[in-house]
C-alpha cells in the first residue's frame, strides 16, 4: 500500500501504459481519476478498477477541457497528490519534410501543450498545499531518436526538458517532477510507431532492445509507483529510462 490515501489523476489511462499505471496505483491504495479522450473506454476502465476509480473525459490539448478536469478533481477528492501526464500520440513514420502540418501540430498539442495546461491548472493548488508529484511519460525516442519518427522524437525530447525545468522551479514548493522514458510497448500506438505491425517489423524493433522484449503496462506501473511514492522523496528532475537497455 505504498500509495495509500493518495489521490492521482492519470491522463490517457483508458488503455496502454496509462491503464497499467492506473491498475498499479489502485493496487497500491490510491484513488484514481481515469482521464481519457475516449469516454466509453474511460468509463469501462474505471468500472473494472473498482470503487476507488473515477472516469472523466478530457482532451488534454484543450484548456477548457483541462479546467473541467481540475473542477471535477476538486469536487470528487480535492487537490490531487499525483498528476501523471501520460496521454500522447505520434504521427505515421515518414521523412521529416513529409509530415503534414496538421499532424505536426496535433503531436505537439497532445504531447507538449498538455503538460503546460495540466501544470497551469494544478500547480497553484499544489503550491498552497506545499506538496505534489508530477510524472511525465516521455519516451526513449526523446533520448535516442529513431529515423522517421522525427517530430514525435522532438516532442518527447521537449517533455524531458520540461520535466527538468518544472522540477527545479517547483522543488522549493515541495513539488517533485520526474519522467519515465519507455521503449515501444504493447499499446495502441505500437503499429503506428512501426508503420505496420508485421513479424518482420517487430523483429527489427526488438533487435534494438537488449533485454529482448517490448515494454509492458506493468513495467510502467511499477516505475511510476516508485517515483510517485514517498520512497522517492529525494528524487526530482529524473528522466528514468524504462527500456530494457535500448538507450545504452
Amino acid at each position: 500500500m505504498r500509495l495509500e490515501n493518495k489521490k492521482a489523476i492519470i491522463t490517457g489511462a483508458a488503455s496502454g501504459f496509462g491503464a497499467g499505471i492506473a491498475k498499479k496505483f489502485i493496487q497500491e491504495g490510491a484513488e484514481v481519476i481515469v482521464a481519457d479522450i475516449n469516454e466509453k473506454m474511460a468509463n469501462k476502465a474505471a468500472v473494472d478498477l473498482g470503487e476507488r476509480a473515477h472516469s472523466f473525459p478530457v482532451d488534454v490539448s484543450n484548456s477548457g477541457s483541462v479546467t473541467k478536469l481540475r473542477d471535477f478533481s476538486l469536487s470528487h477528492f480535492g487537490i490531487p497528490d499525483i498528476i501523471i501526464n501520460n496521454a500522447g500520440i505520434t504521427h505515421t513514420p515518414d521523412t521529416l519534410e513529409n509530415i503534414v502540418e496538421d499532424d505536426f501540430d496535433r503531436v505537439f498539442l497532445v504531447n507538449c501543450k498538455s503538460v503546460y495546461l495540466m501544470a497551469r491548472s494544478f500547480v497553484p493548488d499544489m503550491k498552497k498545499k506545499k506538496s505534489g508529484v508530477f510524472l511525465n511519460v516521455a519516451s526513449t525516442a526523446g533520448v535516442s531518436p529513431r529515423p522517421n519518427l522525427n517530430w514525435y522524437n522532438a516532442s518527447k525530447g521537449w517533455m524531458n526538458t520540461a520535466t527538468k525545468t518544472m522540477a527545479i522551479e517547483l522543488a522549493p514548493h515541495g513539488i517533485r517532477v520526474n519522467a519515465i522514458n519507455p521503449v515501444a510497448g504493447e499499446t495502441p500506438l505500437l503499429a503506428t510507431f512501426m508503420g505496420e505491425d508485421t513479424p518482420i517489423m517487430r523483429s527489427k524493433f526488438l533487435a534494438t532492445i537488449p533485454i529482448g522484449r517490448f515494454s509492458t503496462p506493468e513495467d510502467m506501473g511499477n516505475a511510476a509507483c516508485f517515483l510517485c511514492s514517498n520512497e522517492a522523496s529525494m528524487i526530482t528532475g529524473v528522466c528514468l529510462e524504462v527500456d530494457g537497455g535500448r538507450c545504452i
